[in-house]
């Protein structure tokens, strides 16, 4: 297991990048990684939900993670999703990401069957034996996933050395606690609900990862650090306001995804084009709603950052 604390902070999910035909941009994965690099972040997760990875393909999940490491290789921790929905391409995902040097492979359990513990603990740990020389972590979000991450389950994979922890995305907070209590200190749990990020932290979460982190990073950075030196009354506020912007996020006729992206082309002038079908579009009626969260964006990061 390597040093844990290369894990701690605020991880932003990495959001696909296409180009006009709709396929994987390079250019648009190196910028984005770059505008991380400069925001200050300590690290990626990338080809999680928030980067698509349902409506990809192996190769284009390769592609990302390559032009990715490109950029960050030693200057970002970088967490790669690799869980497929059969072992085999999720094996595969996982030996690219050992060569390519990432410090931690993620995945969710298989979806669609209802598998018991035993075999979601077989395809994990396959996965994880596919890349030998790398961190494990898993990947617990139950409202997509349609399974949770039990006790039981979590104890099994705790035989496997390379488990880190849980990037917990279940709505519970008490499950950041039940996690920690599970892993006797020795773990990490990643706070997943972006909305819940003080809370998660409070209750123990050694960071998080997130999809809205990306479209207002210094707002996450901040809210860090205003936990970390006990300013809890200022950093609830902010958690009312990043808790605004997510409302604003989330309402478009467009994808979520689709809505960030808008906003971060108009805050950050990055193209990262728009999302992969069946995953909707922005439409016109949502113009006014990207403009607003973008405003509200930047005036948060004015009264606290």
């Amino acid at each position: 297991m390597s040093d844990l604390s290369k894990y701690h902070g605020i991880i932003p999910a990495f959001y696909a990048a296409y180009d006009e035909a709709g396929e994987i941009s390079p250019e648009g994965v190196r910028a984005l990684t770059q505008y991380f690099i400069d925001k200050g972040v300590k690290g990626l997760y990338v080809n999680g939900s928030s980067g698509e990875c349902i409506y990809q393909s192996v190769a284009d999940r390769k592609l990302v993670l390559e032009n990715v490491m490109a950029v960050a290789k030693g200057k970002l921790t970088i967490i790669n999703h690799v869980a497929c929905n059969n072992t085999k391409d999720s094996i595969e995902l996982a030996k690219h990401s050992e060569e390519l040097g990432v410090d931690a492979i993620a995945a969710i359990p298989p979806i669609y069957f209802r598998l018991p513990e035993h075999a979601i603990a077989a395809y994990w740990n396959a996965i994880s034996d596919a890349a030998p020389n790398t961190d494990f972590i898993i990947y617990n979000i139950p409202q997509l996933a349609g399974v949770a991450l039990t006790p039981s389950l979590y104890r099994e994979m705790l035989k496997n050395p390379r488990v880190i922890g849980v990037k917990n995305s279940s709505m519970l907070v008490q499950d950041i606690e039940i996690f920690n209590s599970l892993g006797q200190g020795k773990q990490l749990v990643f706070n997943g609900p972006d909305e819940q990020f003080l809370g998660g932290r409070l209750m123990g979460a050694a960071g998080g990862i997130g999809g809205t982190y990306g479209a207002m990073p210094e707002l996450f950075l901040t809210l860090d650090k205003l936990i970390a030196t006990g300013e809890l009354e200022r950093a609830k506020e902010l958690q009312y306001a990043i808790n605004d912007i997510i409302g604003h996020l989330v309402v478009g006729r467009g994808s979520m995804y689709a809505v960030i992206k808008a906003v971060l082309k108009i805050n950050e002038n990055l193209d990262l084009g728009s999302v992969r079908s069946p995953l909707a579009p922005i439409a016109e009626e949502d113009k006014n709603l990207v403009a607003k969260a973008a405003e509200l964006i930047r005036e948060a990061k004015e009264k606290f950052c």
